[in-house]
């Protein structure tokens, strides 16, 4: 009778539970269920079209023509573009020139493929087929919408639009009903190609359908060194235990080393001259989806003292030199989050963490040990003249003190300092990349050059514009360079070139910054619009050094004119604080005109 009273006992309990609301063990909120798929999708495809009316007014079938590189075609909007079959491009020999395809239609279509035929000149040269390469324009989900202006720094996880960013190479390609696909074409002009005007087709077929498109590219004669012999200066900082975690490696098994050089060949590509490395566990407030480590253990010994092991970070910077990064080795950071430091402890196999504020005599005397046997080791590898320690975004007064114990270790250290433009850091920091909201002026810029300090300058979170996120118009991108000349800076840093969230070929979204900020680059050594913009820029940057340099005693009235009007479109773009697309669009129009024009008149 008792047992009986029990189980009818027990029985109503749960259905009491269950009538208000209480949820039996282990079952997951309805509202925190992930969406199941039932297959992989390599982007998502969550957008429809606002204007029904336009996909109707579309004729069936194929639609292709060129569009701009400079902007973003959404992917269910049909293109405001006229179908232009034809495209014209200007550029030297070794240079890259980036074209872009819009392929769309009302209908789904099926098994899209581009073909492209060898581009031959009046006389018979040809710059061969094997030096272009298509790649379709993958969308990525965004938290800001295209051209936002006024984004903050933080991640907007509660709306999502989609950009497109991400390049992939490919076969072909199904196109679904009322979308549209970008198709990102670069065409690698090689240094010894014969000046002319070269020209071919570009076909694109469907299962039933093909578009014929027009392509012509005039080669001038002035050449572009490869780029290792650049002289901008393009800082990315790097994280490579992403690349270890995005594909569930062992951090430094060969196999991860393998994907590196690949994902490293790619900075060294745009000029990368930085290879970023940490000597402090978690520099940054654990502020990345997949946390930077040390490269450098501190192991405090029984007997008090130090050792430190340097075996991650010989590796790390020697498969950078290996892939053409050997410019400038910058070790981070001296002022960590917090003052937070973490050594292992050899009696215990614990990790141990202090607070070491750069006042402290705690802090100058571990550094000063530290630095001991750091200078040691680079000078060993014949690597501390290339090397920078380097410090960011502190208050001045930590800063100053971090410095004053640097200093008193030795003057040769080198240091790197990115953040607010402080006077009382000029003359203290060899190597200086101030914020773009806290810049310094001109006068400060020059003085630096002149004594062999360079700077250069940064964008982050903030500004919304000029900025790289995936939802920024590509113009931005490109329009870096050109500030960087208009002020002087002799480059460009940024955080990140790879600190991907958790699903980067899909959702550039993170929880802490708006879409796009922690990365340039994907998974596979996979390339972005952001980043071949960023790239063109440098490329424009490189181009104007040089024809200063090669035009500078020329006495041809056609080349002081247009000489003058460089320098005025320059006064322009170096008086900017913001931007919007159509500002970018037309300074970087009248910019390459500019240099086309000057590159004519290059004595041969």
């Amino acid at each position: 009778m008792i047992r009986r009273l029990t189980r009818v006992l027990c029985l109503g309990l749960t259905l009491t539970a269950l009538g208000c609301g209480v949820q039996p063990a282990g079952r997951v909120d309805a509202k925190r269920i992930p969406t199941l798929y039932p297959h992989f999708e390599p982007e998502h495809a969550y957008d429809v079209p606002t204007d029904a009316r336009r996909w109707a007014a579309q004729s069936a079938g194929l639609h292709a023509g060129f569009g701009d590189t400079d902007r973003s075609y959404l992917r269910s909007e049909v293109p405001v573009v006229r179908e232009s079959r034809s495209w014209e491009g200007t550029g030297w020999r070794g240079e890259r020139l980036n074209a872009l395809v819009l392929v769309w239609s009302p209908d789904s279509l099926e098994q899209v493929r581009l073909t492209m035929t060898d581009l031959v000149d009046e006389r018979g040269h040809v710059l061969s087929g094997k030096h272009m390469r298509p790649q379709i324009v993958r969308y990525v989900l965004s938290d800001y919408p295209y051209g936002a202006q006024a984004p903050r720094c933080e991640s907007r996880a509660d709306r999502a639009w989609l950009m497109p960013d991400r390049l992939e190479s490919f076969e072909r390609f199904d196109l679904a009903a009322r979308t549209v696909r970008p198709v990102w074409v670069s065409i690698e002009i090689p240094q010894t190609t014969e000046p002319g005007t070269y020209a071919g087709d570009l076909q694109l077929t469907s299962t039933s359908q093909s578009v014929t498109l027009r392509v012509s590219v005039k080669v001038q004669q002035p050449v572009l060194p490869p780029p290792h012999a650049w002289s901008f200066r393009l800082d990315l900082w790097q994280n490579p235990w992403v690349v270890a975690r995005y594909y569930d490696l062992e951090p430094w098994s060969d196999e991860h080393k393998a994907l590196l050089m690949r994902h490293l060949k790619l900075y060294a590509e745009a000029g990368g001259k930085y290879v970023t490395t940490y000597a402090i566990d978690s520099p940054w407030q654990d502020a990345s989806y997949t946390v930077e480590n040390t490269m450098i253990e501190w192991i405090r010994q029984r007997d008090g003292g130090w050792r430190f092991d340097y075996r991650i970070f010989d590796d790390y910077v020697s498969l950078a030199r290996r892939a053409g990064i050997d410019h400038s080795i910058t070790i981070y950071t001296l002022l960590p989050w917090g003052h937070r430091f973490r050594y292992l402890d050899e009696a215990t196999g614990n990790y141990v963490y202090e607070t070491w504020p750069p006042t402290s005599p705690a802090y100058r005397s571990v550094w000063h040990t530290f630095l001991d046997d750091l200078k040691r080791h680079l000078q060993e590898k014949d690597w501390l003249a290339s090397t920078y320690l380097g410090i960011n975004e502190n208050p001045l007064e930590d800063t100053l003190a971090a410095i004053r114990v640097i200093k008193d270790h030795s003057p040769e250290w080198r240091i790197t300092y990115a953040g607010d433009w402080h006077p009382e850091l000029n003359g203290l920091v060899d190597d200086y990349s101030a914020a773009f909201t806290v810049q310094p002026d001109d006068n400060a810029i020059e003085a630096r050059a002149a004594r062999g300090a360079s700077s250069t300058y940064y964008v982050a979170c903030w500004p919304p514009t000029p900025n790289t996120f995936v939802f920024s118009p590509p113009a931005e991108s490109r329009w870096l360079g050109w500030y960087a000349v208009a002020r002087g800076y002799d480059g460009f840093l940024r955080w990140a070139y790879d600190a991907w969230p958790a699903d980067p070929q899909r959702d550039a979204r993170h929880v802490a910054w708006p879409a796009g900020d922690t990365y340039l680059v994907y998974p596979g050594g996979e390339s972005s619009v952001r980043f071949e913009k960023l790239r063109e820029g440098i490329v424009d940057f490189e181009k104007i050094r040089l024809l200063r340099t090669m035009l500078k005693k020329s006495a041809d009235p056609q080349v002081q004119r247009l000489m003058g009007e460089l320098d005025g479109l320059m006064n322009s773009i170096g008086a900017a604080r913001e931007l919007d697309e159509a500002q970018a669009i037309e300074a970087l129009s009248v910019g390459r005109r500019t240099i086309a024009a000057l590159s004519e008149r290059v004595p041969r």
